[in-house]
């Protein structure tokens, strides 16, 4: 370890000169075991692992995060994948999984699109299977506690020997005032240590008082993955991992809807028409991903038009109707969501309510609380107000 690390430059190629170095003097947390990162791959790093580190201090589980442009693609704990998600995530191929592996691959399998070209931040050691589904993505470095020897060979091979690898102190606490430059002047606050626990989840404003444990863990998912995701940004969560993450727009409706739509994807990918799709044999990762967002999506043509077609599937799909889309959405439920701030509308919550939302956690202190309240109690949802606002820049 040393106390400084130079970058090849910053967040464009003109920002030059780049580094990373401690103030203090003392050595950074950090070793590089291969590849050079840059300078946004180091601020995905860092953020994913802070992730990370805290969703597995709040329920015990291996975690892991993919993180893309300074938020997170995807979030989860390592609870067991069913048959139908392993063949989603396009791990079914692989046998039994590694809890940590199970944790990745959801982060991973959440928001495909969204992680190609992703920061992969892990809780725990990364194992050999991790190592091996990392190696078959287009993926730009990993940070994690440490590595087996097996795992540190696996990616070392990848990206013709230039992925970066990073190992992080697992020990290592920041100091408690943080600082940065904005057009020569400096910003400085206290580091958002908040702890998000159980106790967050208390005050529950709705008709509706009962919130499942398990329902707990996908509230708290989701606001942790909040924390560290830029705002405005909304989450929903079912079964341990995060399935739509909405960051960084101006408006919180259009937040609501990104994430949702996103959760949409999620569960239509489930659906018998996608599972049941025959692509050709040589297909790329990359263009079986894209062909299935276009799929599922309005613009289904630009897949299933003649002489287009035969370059993706065996054999061409059926439409994807409107109407059997609709059908097969209705059948998701016991979805989680997760707000940075308060709802200023009940909007937000019809728009929830499509995606089959019945748990919500946000601050609240809107103006328009009673009409939130009373837009959830319409639907039976149960929502907590926590008291405590999540932005993240």
């Amino acid at each position: 370890m040393s106390n400084e690390m130079a970058l090849k430059y910053g967040c464009n190629p003109n920002q030059k000169p780049s580094r990373i170095f401690m103030k203090d003097g003392s050595e950074l947390p950090i070793t590089v075991l291969n590849g050079k990162p840059g300078y946004i791959n180091l601020l995905d790093a860092f953020n994913g692992w802070q992730l990370v580190k805290e969703l597995k201090e709040a329920t015990g589980l291996p975690a892991a995060t993919s993180f893309k442009h300074v938020s997170p693609a995807g979030a989860a704990v390592g609870k067991p994948l069913s048959e139908t998600e392993a063949k989603i995530y396009f791990v079914d191929d692989l046998g039994e999984l590694s809890p940590i592996a199970c944790a990745y691959a959801r982060a991973r399998g959440a928001d495909r699109m969204s992680s190609y070209g992703d920061f992969t931040a892990l809780s725990d050691t990364c194992d050999a299977i991790t190592a091996t589904m990392l190696a078959r993505e287009v993926s730009d470095g990993i940070i994690a506690p440490d590595y087996t020897p097996e795992a540190l060979e696996i990616l070392k091979t990848k990206r013709k020997g230039t992925y970066n690898v990073i190992k992080i102190d697992a020990s290592y606490k920041p100091a408690p005032i943080e600082t940065k430059d904005v057009y020569g002047v400096t910003f400085e606050q206290g580091r958002n240590e908040f702890e998000i626990n159980h106790a967050l989840l208390d005050n529950i404003v709705t008709d509706n008082k009962d919130i499942p444990e398990d329902k707990k863990i996908d509230l708290l998912i989701s606001l942790i993955t909040l924390k560290y995701t830029q705002s405005n940004s909304v989450c929903y969560v079912k079964d341990g991992q995060a399935i739509g993450i909405g960051a960084g727009q101006q408006s919180r409706i259009h937040c609501t809807r990104l994430a949702g739509n996103k959760a949409d994807n999620w569960w239509l990918r489930q659906s018998p028409q996608v599972l049941g799709l025959q692509f050709v044999d040589d297909i790329r990762r990359p263009d079986r991903d894209n062909a299935i967002d276009v799929y599922i999506s309005d613009e289904y043509e630009d897949v299933l038009a003649e002489g287009t077609w035969q370059n993706i599937f065996k054999v061409k799909p059926a439409v994807f109707t409107r109407e059997e889309k609709k059908a097969w959405l209705a059948k998701n439920d016991n979805v989680a969501l997760g707000s940075d701030a308060f709802f200023p509308f009940g909007d937000n919550i019809e728009r929830a309510h499509k995606s089959g939302v019945k748990y919500i956690a946000e601050p609240g202190g809107s103006i328009r609380d009673d009409h939130v309240i009373m837009t959830c109690n319409k639907y039976g949802i149960a929502m907590a107000f926590t008291g405590m606002r999540l932005f993240h820049h």
